[in-house]
């Protein structure tokens, strides 16, 4: 650890930029859990499956070996979509916040807070939030 510590530390009186980077940087995790947090693992995406806007993503315990749960949360921003897309597994999205439109095998309906949504494999799918609201939502799948 102090070698890693002292070139950061030495860099950062340098250039002043090291620290950030040093900060970021994960911890080994203790036995029996894996604790993240949302600042961690924010990436600002484009929307997935061609959907464009400008979304957040935060794609928990990626780096977890063996950990076969894809667990994610997403912010749409206004303007942005999931596009849509034909699933390949099972899938779960719960909404967390804000309303949008979700498109189900050529249905559009409405979604809200506390609504969860399987798609099933060999559906097709997308999501978009309402006009001027940003939609959080959970999403979980198993990996393969």
């Amino acid at each position: 650890m102090k070698t890693r510590l002292f070139p950061a530390f030495a860099l950062t009186l340098l250039f002043g930029f090291a620290a950030p980077l040093y900060a970021q940087e994960k911890a080994p995790a203790p036995k029996g859990y894996v604790l993240e947090q949302d600042a961690q693992v924010a990436k600002k995406q484009a929307g997935p499956h061609k959907g464009g806007g400008e979304t957040v993503a935060y794609s928990f315990f990626e780096g977890v070996p063996n950990f076969k749960t894809a667990f994610r949360k997403r912010v749409l921003k206004p303007g942005a979509s999931i596009g849509y897309h034909l699933q390949k597994e099972d899938e779960i999205y719960y909404i967390l916040s804000g309303t949008g439109q979700m498109q189900m095998n050529g249905t559009t309906f409405p979604v809200k807070p506390g609504d969860a949504i399987l798609t099933r494999p060999g559906s097709s799918h997308g999501l978009s939030p309402d006009k001027d609201t940003e939609l959080t939502l959970l999403i979980v799948y198993e990996k393969k």
